[in-house]
């Protein structure tokens, strides 16, 4: 029995679990030259925007978090987006594919690539995304791509979820994108998985009998893989908001595609588990996020990739290193479709000691016993920055009250004292810049040796909005190096 026919009769044993097996349209030999396609128009694509990147949609380093040398486009999705497109057409009209339903899929697909591609040219703002992307999801949940049922991984039956369809659906498609676009802080990192998870995604087509999906998401693969060739360390170019958005929802919304109708059965629980190590760099994220009183939606230096780079790791063995749990979590997904359901405890398990070893190794928990009080220690923490936030508030209202600059100026030096930095006149201390737009920045100083140099960079970020809009206001920046007349607290 050669390989093919163990595939085909594997799959018609796992028929019961994924539903009725299609006839394949595709060969090995159809569905490599379509990889191969697009990897060669995604590598040109991605060439010529390296070669000819301009001043628009540059991220540029800031010495903290962003690390690179020299300004690096945030354009790479767009070849990617392009590529995924012309992959469908060809399909389509070369090997006659059956797209029943997918003209939906593309144009939420597209719109979402476009809400991260208009904030990659100009920031949007964390809310002005997300309503984006929830209307994105809203179109492709009113053209009938939904969760409806929750299927037994085990045998027959089901929970019909009636209206929990809504938000779950809406959960499902705004998540994943946005845990892409999180993990997306490292050079390789978010284009690699997925690249994964489009693979992955291909072999459950095939063996479900969902040639569409499969060649889709073939191509999908080839046109990452393309990029990829210009975003491994040092990164060429990156994916920005629009690429890293477009891989999540071409995940979320093709793995609805090949589920059946919205039954969570085979692709959804498989795609769980392939983005094991997105899900709990989110979830880690959110937890030290909420416990520390930072907004969720602020970057921070603090990920997996960060964790493991601090502990020594080059760019590379941390990249490798996140690629192959990802790998092997993709695989221990694919069991699940393979044993009708029965690995699926092994994989709960799997990603549960995941967790708990990462927590522990990458330091984000340093003693399971002293567990209560590190979270003491970061709620003590988190009342620090709540106090700095309130005077960078009651600021952003005196700024309306002050009719000059001047006037402004003693306002803020009160203010910043109660934040905790130093005046001028106190000797000793250690400088830290505030950096605002199109260059400009305030430099400021606070104590030496009292708490981290990360607690004083995160006070210092309440002050941005405040200084921007002195800019906007009055053209300048208080001066803090002249002696003001510092006005009694009231």
């Amino acid at each position: 029995m050669d390989s093919r026919t163990a595939m085909l009769a594997l799959a018609a044993e796992a028929s019961e679990f994924v539903g009725p097996l299609r006839p394949q349209l595709f060969s090995w030999h159809e569905m490599l030259t379509f990889f191969l396609g697009a990897l060669a128009l995604s590598w040109v694509g991605t060439l010529m925007v390296v070669k000819r990147q301009g001043r628009l949609g540059m991220d540029k380093p800031d010495g903290r978090r962003k690390l690179h040398e020299r300004p690096v486009s945030r354009l790479g999705g767009a070849p990617i987006y392009l590529v995924l497109i012309l992959g469908i057409g060809a399909a389509f009209w070369f090997r006659g594919v059956a797209f029943d339903g997918w003209l939906p899929l593309i144009l939420c697909n597209s719109l979402m690539f476009s809400v991260g591609l208009v904030d990659d040219l100009k920031p949007l703002g964390a809310r002005v995304k997300l309503v984006g992307q929830i209307g994105a999801a809203l179109i492709l949940y009113s053209f009938g791509l939904s969760i409806d049922v929750l299927s037994n991984p085990f045998g027959s039956g089901g929970v019909v979820l009636g209206w929990w369809s809504l938000p779950l659906t809406l959960l499902w498609l705004v998540a994943i994108p946005n845990v892409i676009n999180l993990i997306d802080g490292m050079d390789g990192l978010a284009g690699g998985f997925g690249l994964f998870l489009s693979l992955t995604l291909a072999f459950v087509g095939y063996i479900s009998g969902f040639s569409d999906v499969m060649i889709v998401s073939i191509v999908m693969a080839g046109a990452l893989s393309g990029f990829l060739f210009f975003n491994f360390p040092p990164a060429k170019i990156f994916l920005g908001d629009g690429g890293a958005y477009l891989i999540g929802f071409f995940v979320a919304s093709v793995s609805l595609k090949c589920s059946n109708k919205g039954s969570i059965i085979a692709a959804l629980l498989v795609i769980v588990i392939a983005l094991g190590v997105p899900i709990l760099d989110t979830a880690f994220a959110i937890l030290r996020r909420s416990i520390r009183g930072v907004p969720i939606f602020r970057a921070d230096a603090e990920h997996i990739h960060h964790r493991l780079i601090l502990l020594g790791y080059s760019k590379g063995r941390a990249l490798v290193a996140m690629y192959s749990v990802c790998v092997v979590l993709s695989l221990v997904g694919i069991s699940i479709l393979l044993t009708k359901g029965v690995a699926l405890p092994v994989a709960g398990a799997v990603l549960f000691l995941l967790a708990i070893g990462a927590a522990r190794y990458l330091g984000y928990v340093r003693s399971w016993s002293n567990l209560r009080q590190q979270i003491d220690i970061a709620m003590e923490r988190r009342h620090r920055l709540e106090h700095a936030r309130a005077h960078a508030r009651v600021l952003d209202f005196d700024i309306e009250m002050c009719g000059s600059l001047k006037e402004f100026e003693s306002l803020f030096k009160h203010r910043m004292r109660w934040m905790g930095f130093l005046p001028e006149e106190v000797p000793g201390g250690m400088p830290l810049k505030i950096s605002l737009s199109e260059g400009r920045s305030l430099l400021v100083r606070r104590p030496a040796g009292l708490y981290d140099e990360d607690e004083w960079q995160r006070r210092a970020e309440e002050l941005v909005t405040v200084l921007e809009r002195c800019l906007e206001r009055w053209q300048g920046l208080p001066v803090l190096n002249e002696n003001t007349e510092v006005p009694e607290v009231r």
